[in-house]
């Protein structure tokens, strides 16, 4: 595997561009790039995250996955971030108020893996995760 990591591109649908918009860009901080009428392009830590306008369907279930007995919501999207950078994040979050669906904590203290989580839902109901690994060159180990 290379060293070099690809910007990946994720599309995501949002009921309501404005107030996603303001999400990704005032509560997130990130830099905004094109857009249209039914969707704006932001780069999520050197990554292209695209909202796109789809009305929301009556038929979409939520659906979690208990892990580490917490309800972790499935589908969900996020960046793994380094140790501090999570951290400064976390407590941005929380002086801005964002209501968890996870509380930020560490899995796996003093183990193979240990890292920093925590979740979320943006204004549309779309579940984001941001993780950390305290050793990096742990992110795949078994």
């Amino acid at each position: 595997m290379s060293n070099s990591i690809s910007p990946f591109h994720l599309a995501i649908p949002v009921d309501n561009l404005q107030k996603a918009r303001h999400f990704y860009n005032s509560v997130l901080e990130l830099n905004e790039g094109r857009s249209s009428d039914h969707w704006v392009d932001f780069n999520f830590f050197g990554h292209q995250l695209v909202i796109h306008y789809k009305p929301k369907s009556n038929t979409e279930e939520d659906h979690t996955n208990s892990v580490d007995g917490k309800d972790v919501p499935v589908p969900h999207f996020g960046v793994v971030l380094g140790w501090d950078q999570w951290h400064l994040l976390a407590k941005t979050l929380e002086d801005k108020k964002i209501k968890f669906v996870i509380e930020p904590y560490i899995r796996f203290k003093g183990e193979i893996g240990e890292q920093a989580t925590m979740f979320f839902y943006d204004p549309c109901g779309n579940a984001l995760e941001f993780k950390s690994f305290k050793d990096q060159t742990q992110l795949f180990a078994k």
